[in-house]
């Protein structure tokens, strides 16, 4: 997930022009039709400088003086004019403008060399996007990306608080300052604790992650974090711990192992006990494995309640447990005569997720009897056999360990296989090409029981669905 969270490639920032006048990101490159600046008439090419008297310099700004009602723009043309509009509108409506990025500025790279770094584990030869790590205060706000707080100046700290920016995901590893500067390489990632203790103080809510390491940041030392994050509740709202992704390219990085079965099976017990008993004190156990490390120990996934609010999903918490709830909850409301005639299928995922998803299509099968349908499990040869994860099964290993395997009409790939909005997967190999080699036809599938369900019987896609599909696909044409 984490290679994931780092997909995104932003144009550069234009620079500062001669005698320091700058051109501004905030320039606008379209107006919606029959939209609130529309209306007003803003025009393409017009520098948005405040709103109501406050300066806009990211999207930040945009979103949050543009919230009100009524609201006054000051806009500058090409040629240095300045001229104010005055806009009303619906409470939270959107003004209609589109600028050069999403983030109208460039994306703030990471200034860290964490051991545990995926992106530093990439094979060479890949889309550059691919390579480049972001470490945004805006994209965690927005997006949900995890930061760590070490790239932030005191200003941008004090804005999270003004603004009140909430809630923000935090990558914290460890609150041990010593070991999280050593864990990080950053001489400032200890401080990234004391930015957490006054955000906590302003009741900013914050999510937070641990990417566990063996022998470096489990044991007494998550003791330690789990306790300094739990003084820090109920700011802290929720803390995933997740397992370090080990690729084959580690030549010269820190050497890290995996968990094993063992090792696994003692971290979650550690995570449940302190869970429990936060639990007991807090009404909410605060902290919570991600489902990898069950399937890791080869242990039950929790149930449902376990999960309270499924806080930390994105992350792989209590994921597979809603996946199944969903599908089951699907299941009951088909009728069997839905399911019969189904055309012949199968479903591509990681090593770690096959043998669930068969049950569920085992679970299809006993309602039905008539479906035929089999499950894959693709051994991640491109990043190395210890990735087992869906998302990072590329398109090359696809069609090297299928073809010529019986996969009916339709092969089923979880949609987080592709770069989002795409047909793209992480080698640049389409589901087109895919498709040409294997004979079936790809459907991408949402981490979603109904959705999944509905795939396997070849129901087409919602126009709920379709829509937003094609949200993702437009964000992603102004944000490449």
């Amino acid at each position: 997930m984490l290679v994931l969270a780092c997909g995104l490639e932003h144009r550069k920032r234009l620079q500062s022009l001669e005698g320091g006048e700058r051109m501004s990101m905030t320039a606008v490159k379209a107006v919606t039709p029959h939209s609130p600046a529309h209306r007003a008439g803003v025009r393409v090419g017009e520098t948005l400088t405040h709103i109501n008297g406050h300066p806009v310099v990211d999207v930040l700004d945009y979103k949050f003086y543009g919230y009100d009602p009524r609201l006054e723009l000051t806009l500058k043309s090409p040629d240095g004019a300045v001229r104010t509009l005055r806009v009303r509108k619906s409470e939270g409506e959107d003004l209609g403008l589109e600028f050069e990025t999403y983030l109208m500025d460039r994306a703030r790279s990471c200034a860290n060399h964490c051991i545990f770094c995926f992106v530093d584990q990439m094979p060479p030869g890949m889309r550059p996007s691919l390579y480049f790590k972001d470490d945004d205060a805006r994209l965690s706000f927005l997006l949900g990306n995890y930061l760590t707080l070490t790239n932030l100046s005191p200003r941008e700290v004090q804005r999270i608080i003004d603004l009140r920016i909430s809630p923000i995901n935090i990558s914290v590893h460890t609150t041990d300052r010593k070991l999280r500067t050593e864990m990080l390489k950053n001489p400032r990632a200890g401080e990234g604790i004391d930015i957490m203790e006054r955000l906590a103080e302003a009741r900013i809510t914050m999510n937070c992650q641990i990417v566990s390491c063996p022998g470096v940041n489990d044991g007494p030392a998550l003791d330690k974090t789990l306790n300094d994050l739990a003084a820090m509740f109920p700011a802290v709202n929720s803390v995933s711990v997740v397992p370090v992704g080990v690729t084959r390219y580690r030549e010269g990085l820190y050497p890290l192992q995996t968990y094993t079965k063992d090792t696994a099976a003692v971290l979650i017990d550690q995570v449940e006990a302190f869970a429990a008993k936060h639990l007991e004190e807090q009404g909410t156990r605060l902290v919570w494995c991600s489902d990898e490390f069950y399937l890791l120990a080869g242990r039950e996934l929790p149930p449902e309640d376990y999960f309270e609010d499924f806080t930390q999903l994105d992350n792989g918490v209590g994921m597979l447990t809603l996946l199944s709830k969903e599908f089951g909850r699907a299941l009951d409301l088909m009728e069997r005569s839905e399911l019969e005639g189904t055309t012949p299928f199968s479903i591509a995922t990681g090593v770690s997720a096959a043998p669930f998803l068969a049950k569920l299509v085992d679970q299809v099968r006993e309602k039905c009897g008539t479906i035929e349908g089999k499950v894959y499990p693709i051994v991640n040869r491109f990043f190395g056999e210890t990735i087992t994860v869906a998302g990072l099964v590329t398109g090359g290993d696809l069609i090297d360990q299928l073809r010529g395997k019986e996969l009916g009409q339709r092969l089923l790939i979880p949609a987080n296989m592709l770069r989002s909005g795409e047909n793209v997967f992480l080698d640049d190999v389409t589901t087109d090409d895919v498709e040409r080699e294997l004979g079936a036809s790809v459907v991408p599938v949402p981490q979603d029981g109904y959705e999944l369900l509905d795939a396997i019987c070849g129901i087409e896609p919602t126009l709920t669905q379709q829509k937003l599909a094609w949200e993702n696909e437009e964000f992603y044409r102004y944000n490449p």
